[in-house]
C-alpha cells in the first residue's frame, strides 16, 4: 500500500466581529509551536494573520460571510489562506502610504499588505468579484 501522506490541515471559519483575529492568532501558535517554530517566526506569522484577517473585515465589504482561515504544513513550510467573500481589490491600485505622512496622520491603517509581505516569505492575492484569497508561507 503505498499511499501519499496528506500534509496536516486546520481549518477555521470565523465571523466579521470585533477582535475575532485573536481566535486566528491562536490557532496559529498552536500550529507554530506544533511545527516547533521559533518565538519570533511566531510572532511574525501572529501579525501577519492579523493584518490579513482585519483587511478581509474591512475591505471585503460583506456583513454577512466569514473569513475562512486555513493553516496547511507541508514538511517544513506552513502555507496560511485566508479568505473573503467579499467583493476584492485590485493590489495594483493599492498605494503604499508615505511614512512622513502617516506618522502625523490621525489614521495609521493602510500598512497591512506592505507589512504582510515584510513578515511573511512568500505572499500572494487572489481577487476578484467573489472574494479574496492572500495564500501566506513562512519557513522553519
Amino acid at each position: 500500500m503505498n499511499r501519499k501522506k496528506i500534509p496536516p490541515k486546520v481549518e477555521l471559519t470565523i465571523p466579521v466581529l470585533q477582535d475575532m483575529e485573536l481566535a486566528a492568532t491562536n490557532t496559529a501558535e498552536v500550529v507554530a509551536k506544533h511545527m516547533q517554530l521559533s518565538e519570533e517566526k511566531t510572532a511574525e506569522i501572529s501579525m501577519a494573520l492579523i493584518e490579513a484577517t482585519i483587511n478581509a473585515f474591512e475591505h471585503s465589504k460583506t456583513e454577512t460571510s466569514n473569513v475562512e482561515i486555513h493553516f496547511i504544513i507541508e514538511g517544513d513550510m506552513l502555507v496560511i489562506k485566508v479568505t473573503d467573500q467579499g467583493q476584492g481589490f485590485d493590489k495594483s491600485k493599492v498605494e503604499i502610504p508615505n511614512i512622513e505622512n502617516k506618522l502625523s496622520s490621525e489614521y495609521k491603517r493602510g500598512w497591512g499588505l506592505k507589512l504582510i509581505e515584510e513578515l511573511m516569505d512568500t505572499v500572494e492575492f487572489e481577487s476578484n468579484k467573489d472574494g479574496t484569497t492572500v495564500t501566506m508561507t513562512k519557513k522553519r
